[in-house]
């Protein structure tokens, strides 16, 4: 088995269809004009035995915030999980005696259901979670513009056409390419390497740029190969469980540090270190963006923009990290095996995961 990526050639990356000029520094087309998984595509079988070789003591850390926390809301548009039950008929199907269906059957029986939004809590963004404004074809009009070339409307379908001001074709709605399944059906389990930004800046609201990184990684002789996934642990997540355990406990949601998405060495250090994934216990893996000011091409989200829609790397957000960073920096350790699949559900843009970190 080739256990190496394959690169396309130049005239394969070459898309008459979705476009014909990629952004300035993406990977468009690098593993084939169809591709729908970006950087997922250098977790090889080779990376994944080297992910597997990190397990030597049989221990398991759960890298999942509970699903309906935080208890303050973060994002205004995000609830957390509204739980009912299912129903047999007219009767509620919890603590339901079979005897009311069949008597003399002793058998009873619980099934819920859950109105979720798939972005609350510990989350993987799918690659068309957010996209640009962008000229793929190069007439001088820009498209709202995802990975690789997919289109808003064409391939992301949804129930407004907001740059025409008209409604689109009728649904199904949601992402017809680059949903969260694609991600899910590569199993996503590589090598995790553990980024403890905490140990090195606390608890602070603190941009972190490529010289900082640069230091903690030397300081804590952590070293990054291509497939890696790269897990910043700023201990926001702690924070998080504390409110959590009391809503009366002080909390600042801005409190926490993250990658200064602003800082173009960053970028560059993410674009050239070949991590497959990029997770993170703060709400948006890059310090949280005041949303004033702005790229010279117009992102301000500028880590998103170049994760997402430039190079395909799938970014996760407010996973449970500190417990296992703890035990790796008690350990002498920053790799593990990490295991963190979404929800196969297709064409959505965003799932809750329930990771694992095994070491």
């Amino acid at each position: 088995m080739n256990e190496r990526p394959t690169m396309a050639s130049e005239s394969e990356r070459q898309s008459d269809k979705r476009w014909s000029i990629r952004p300035e520094g993406s990977n468009w087309g690098d593993f084939g004009v169809d591709d729908q998984i970006g950087r997922l595509n250098l977790i090889t079988p080779e990376r994944r035995r080297a992910a597997a070789a990190e397990v030597t003591e049989g221990l398991a850390f759960c890298l999942s915030l509970p699903l309906d926390c935080p208890r303050v809301q973060l994002n205004p548009r995000r609830f957390p999980p509204q739980m009912s039950f299912a129903m047999r008929g007219q009767d509620p199907a919890m603590n339901y005696p079979y005897d009311r269906t069949f008597p003399g059957q002793k058998d009873v029986v619980c099934d819920d259901r859950a109105l979720l939004s798939l972005q609350y809590s510990t989350q993987w963004d799918a690659l068309c979670h957010m996209g640009f404004l962008f000229d793929a074809q190069g007439n001088g009009e820009a498209e709202a513009t995802y990975y690789n070339g997919y289109r808003a409307n064409e391939h992301i379908h949804g129930p407004f056409d907001y740059l025409h001001d008209r409604e689109p074709k009728d649904g199904p709605y949601g992402a017809h390419a680059l949903g969260i399944e694609r991600l899910a059906e590569t199993g996503l389990q590589a090598r995790g390497v553990m980024i403890d930004l905490f140990a090195h800046v606390g608890l602070e609201a603190v941009a972190v740029g490529y010289d900082r990184l640069m230091r903690i990684l030397d300081a804590d002789r952590v070293v990054v190969e291509p497939g890696d996934v790269l897990c910043f642990r700023t201990g926001f997540d702690r924070a998080l469980l504390t409110q959590y355990a009391d809503p009366a406990a002080p909390f600042d949601p801005h409190r926490c540090s993250g990658l200064d998405g602003f800082d173009e060495g960053v970028l560059r250090w993410i674009d050239e270190c070949g991590a497959a994934a990029l997770v993170s216990d703060n709400e948006a893996v890059e310090f949280m963006p005041d949303f004033k000011r702005e790229t010279p091409h117009g992102s301000r989200v500028p880590l998103h923009n170049h994760c997402l829609f430039k190079l395909g790397i799938p970014l996760g957000e407010l996973f449970l990290l500190s417990d296992l960073a703890d035990w790796l920096r008690a350990n002498g350790r920053s790799r593990f095996l990490f295991t963190a699949p979404p929800l196969r559900l297709p064409s959505a843009v965003g799932s809750p995961v329930t990771g694992v970190g095994t070491v």
